[in-house]
């Protein structure tokens, strides 16, 4: 019988066979999928390494592991991702909520508490909320603001509702592409994770993110056909005051503060990632009266 110190050695090695791309992660992918088949946490894991699997749970596993060879995304065979401080149901329907993304929640949370301390009652925007990972940890930390998440794909939504009933953490939600469904709503922020790789960016063939819903990810030539209708569309959605934040590429920023400034919008910054490159691009809709108003 295979114990959980045998499992992961074979994992791991069967990882490193299949794709060089999977070096790094060999390590943790093995142990988030055991962990997921014996419904155990990695401490346990280290804890009982003599552990013997049954014969059913080391056939799941050595299915997961396959699929994970073939470059399946670990969150699709977990139905699951952690993201901010919460744990978000994903699947094909959704982009995995990524690390970086957490730099837009933190820059909203930034923002409001910096320009918008003012409004009674705040209404935040997250356009394309995929799971929900952005609207759902901005409710995680600000329960009394109105928040409203938009999606086009149906599927996709029904996966942000369910993550949103699972965490009691109350949201709206309508299904829209951008805008289109919104009337004349008017929010104090806007925020998106949007698409912004170029159509024919190599990386959409990657391990991982080829399995990804592609129009979650590409957006024309140069990646910012979408940030273009956002950002021309949102300032008939923002109180004046309001801002306006988007995660791109890190080869982007200079390209989304020119669109961003020829719109019209006023003190307009990108912020860096952990690693210095340009991630998040912020500006704020231009008033006469200061800041907004509820």
């Amino acid at each position: 019988m295979e114990t959980v110190a045998s499992s992961l050695k074979w994992a791991e090695l069967a990882l490193v066979q299949a794709s060089a791309e999977l070096l790094e992660s060999c390590k943790v992918d093995s142990q988030w999928l055991l962990a997921h088949v014996l419904q155990r946490n990695g401490a346990w894991l280290r804890a009982w390494p003599d552990h013997e699997l049954t014969a059913e749970q080391w056939q799941q596993y050595q299915l997961l592991v396959e699929r994970r060879s073939a470059g399946e995304p670990v969150a699709y065979l977990t139905g699951s991702q952690g993201f901010w401080t919460l744990e978000l149901a994903v699947t094909e329907d959704t982009l995995v909520p990524r690390p970086d993304t957490e730099l837009l929640v933190e820059q909203v949370l930034a923002q409001a508490d910096a320009e918008l301390a003012s409004v009674e009652r705040l209404n935040m925007l997250d356009l394309g909320t995929g799971s929900g990972a952005i609207a759902l940890a901005l409710a995680s930390e600000r329960p009394h603001w109105n928040i409203t998440a938009t999606d086009i794909h149906g599927p996709t939504l029904a996966v942000a509702a369910r993550n949103s009933e699972a965490l009691n953490l109350p949201i709206q939600l309508i299904q829209s592409a951008w805008f289109e469904q919104l009337g004349g709503q008017q929010f104090h922020i806007i925020a998106s994770n949007p698409p912004y790789i170029e159509d024919q960016d190599a990386h959409l063939q990657g391990v991982g993110v080829r399995y990804e819903p592609i129009r979650a990810l590409a957006s024309g030539a140069d990646g910012l056909d979408d940030i273009r209708i956002i950002v021309a569309q949102s300032s008939a959605h923002l109180h004046a005051g309001g801002w306006l934040l988007l995660e791109h590429g890190c080869d982007q920023g200079g390209a989304v503060r020119a669109l961003m400034t020829a719109s019209g919008f006023a003190q307009v910054v990108t912020v860096q990632d952990l690693a210095d490159r340009d991630r998040v691009t912020l500006g704020q809709w231009p008033s006469n009266q200061g800041a907004c108003h509820a």
